[in-house]
C-alpha cells in the first residue's frame, strides 16, 4: 500500500502549490485567494521508487461552526483521519498565527505523524523564517519554498522515511472506465457522486459554483469499478466574473477529454438554458461518450414532466445518440438505469470494429444511396476500416471524396451507429483520397537499339498506311 500524504494548514499558505509541485501537475487550483481548495483533492506522488498518495485539503479553520468553511473544517479532519503522514503547512512570511496553533492542538491530539513545512521562504535567511515556529510543538521545522521547490525534497524523503518503498511495478493503473459529471452549477453533480460513493466526500452545499476543482475518486458501483471525476459548474460567460471560475471551465472541458464517458446532469426542474446545449455541444465536439442524467425528476408533477421531455427533445435534439436517464441523486432513483446507460456508451466507444463489416456497410449504404454527382463526376468509395475509438473514428478510401457533402457524410455515420448497435457514443466518419497508383510512375527509357526499332516501325507504318 502506498503511504498517504494529507496536506493540511490555514488558508493561503501554499498548500495548493506544495500539491502541484509533489504530484508533478497542475490539478490544483493555485490562486491568492483563501479558501479557494474546498475539497479531499487526490494526486500521485513519486520521488524515486517511493510512490505515494498526496491529499490536498481545503483552508483548514477548525473553529468554524457553520457555513463552507465548517464543510471545509470537516473535510481536513476526515482526511486526517485516513492520514499516513500529515504535512503541517506554515507560512513563513506571515509568520505564526492563532489558527496554526489551533491546528497544531488538533493535530497533537490526532497522534498522526506529522512535519511541518514552513512555506514561503525563498530568499530568507532558514533560522530566522523557523525560529517562532518551533513553538508549535511539532518538531524540527522545514523550510520550504513550494513554488521553486526548495527544500520540498528533503521534507518528502523525511515524511516517507519510515515507510518501505514500493515497486515502481506495482503502481496501479486504473483498468476501469473514467467518468466525468459535468453540468451547469447546482444541478446536483456533488450530491450524485456522494450517492454513488455512499458518502459525503465531494462537498455538496446549497451555493452555486461550490465546487471548483475537479475531483477523482475510486468509485465500485453494481460490482463494477469506475473512477469518478466530479468537476465545477460551468457558468455562462456574461457570469464568469472571476478568473479562478474561469480556471475551473478549463479543467471541466480537460476533464471531459480525459473521460470514457461523461454524465452530463439536467436539471428536470428548470427549462434546458443556454448554458446547458453549450456544455454538451463541448462534449460533442470532444467526441465523448454520453448518458444525460435529468436529475429532480421526483420533484415534479407528470404535467411538468412532459413538457420537461419536449424540452429535452427540442433543445437537445443533437444529441440523439445518447440516453436520456430520469433520477434522483437526492434520493438514489434511476441510478442503476443510469450507470447501464454509461456501461452501454462505455462499451460503444472501445468497440472494435472489423473491416470486412464496415466495408460491407458501406457498400450496401452505396447501394441504397450513391454519394450525389458533383459536377459530372460522382464520388466512389471503395472500402472502410476503424481509425481509432473514443470515439469510434471510421476511415473511408475512395476518389473525388472531397466532393461529398456533410449531410451523405451524416448519412454513412448513421449507417454504421445502425450497422454494428453503437449506443451512446458519437461516430466520426474521415474520407482519404485513394492514391493514384501510376501517379509516381515515369516513362521508361528506351535503349539505343529499342529506339532504333521503334523508329523502323513508324516508318513502315507510315508507308503502308499513307494516302
Amino acid at each position: 500500500m502506498k503511504p498517504t500524504v494529507v496536506l493540511v494548514g490555514r488558508p493561503n499558505v501554499g498548500k495548493s502549490t506544495l500539491f502541484n509541485r509533489l504530484t508533478r501537475t497542475r490539478d490544483a487550483i493555485v490562486h491568492d485567494m483563501p479558501g479557494l481548495t474546498r475539497d479531499r483533492h487526490y494526486g500521485r506522488g513519486r520521488l524515486g521508487d517511493r510512490a505515494y498518495i498526496v491529499v490536498d485539503t481545503g483552508g483548514f479553520e477548525p473553529v468554524a461552526k457553520d457555513g463552507i468553511l465548517s464543510e471545509m473544517a470537516r473535510q481536513a479532519q476526515e482526511a486526517i483521519a485516513e492520514a499516513d503522514v500529515v504535512v503541517f503547512v506554515v507560512d513563513g512570511r506571515a509568520g505564526l498565527a492563532p489558527q496554526d496553533k489551533r491546528i497544531a492542538a488538533l493535530l497533537r491530539e490526532r497522534g498522526a505523524p506529522v512535519w511541518l513545512a514552513v512555506n514561503k521562504t525563498e530568499g530568507m535567511q532558514e533560522d530566522l523564517a523557523v525560529a517562532e515556529f518551533h513553538e508549535l510543538g511539532l518538531g524540527a521545522p522545514h523550510a520550504i519554498s513550494a513554488a521553486h521547490g526548495e527544500g520540498v525534497r528533503q521534507l518528502v524523503e523525511d515524511a516517507l522515511a519510515p515507510f518501505k518503498p514500493e515497486p515502481a511495478d506495482a503502481e496501479d493503473v486504473p483498468d476501469h472506465p473514467r467518468i466525468a459529471i459535468v453540468g451547469r452549477p447546482n444541478v446536483g453533480k456533488s450530491t450524485l457522486v456522494n450517492r454513488v460513493l455512499g458518502e459525503e466526500r465531494v462537498i455538496a452545499f446549497d451555493e452555486p459554483g461550490t465546487t471548483r476543482d475537479a475531483i477523482e475518486v475510486e468509485a465500485r458501483f453494481q460490482g463494477r469499478d469506475y473512477t469518478i471525476i466530479d468537476t465545477a459548474g460551468i457558468r455562462r460567460k456574461g457570469k464568469v466574473w472571476e478568473s479562478v471560475e474561469k480556471f475551473s471551465v478549463v479543467k471541466t472541458l480537460q476533464a471531459i477529454e480525459r473521460a470514457h464517458v461523461v454524465v452530463l446532469v439536467v436539471d428536470a426542474a428548470q427549462d434546458i438554458s443556454e448554458q446547458d446545449a453549450h456544455i454538451a455541444g463541448y462534449i460533442l465536439e470532444a467526441g465523448r461518450a454520453l448518458a444525460v442524467a435529468v436529475n429532480k425528476w421526483d420533484a415534479i408533477d407528470s404535467e411538468k414532466k412532459k413538457d420537461a421531455k419536449s424540452d429535452l427533445e427540442r433543445k437537445l435534439a443533437f444529441l440523439d445518440f445518447a440516453e436520456f436517464v430520469p433520477i434522483s441523486a437526492l434520493k438514489g432513483t434511476g441510478l442503476k438505469a443510469l450507470f447501464t446507460a454509461v456501461d452501454q456508451a462505455y462499451a460503444a466507444a472501445m468497440a472494435k470494429l472489423s473491416t470486412p463489416k464496415l466495408t460491407r456497410a458501406l457498400q450496401a449504404a452505396v447501394e441504397k444511396q450513391a454519394p450525389p454527382l458533383a459536377g459530372k463526376i460522382r464520388p466512389k468509395l471503395r472500402y472502410a476500416h476503424q481509425g481509432g475509438s473514443n470515439p469510434p473514428v471510421v476511415v473511408i478510401h475512395g476518389t473525388s471524396v472531397s466532393a461529398i457533402k456533410d449531410q451523405y457524410r451524416r448519412y454513412l455515420e448513421n449507417t454504421f451507429v445502425k450497422a454494428f448497435k453503437l449506443k451512446g457514443t458519437p461516430l466520426r466518419v474521415e474520407l482519404r483520397q485513394g492514391a493514384n497508383p501510376y501517379a509516381d510512375k515515369k516513362r521508361s527509357i528506351l535503349t539505343p537499339r529499342q529506339e532504333a526499332k521503334k523508329r523502323r516501325l513508324r516508318r513502315h507504318l507510315k508507308k503502308t498506311y499513307a494516302p
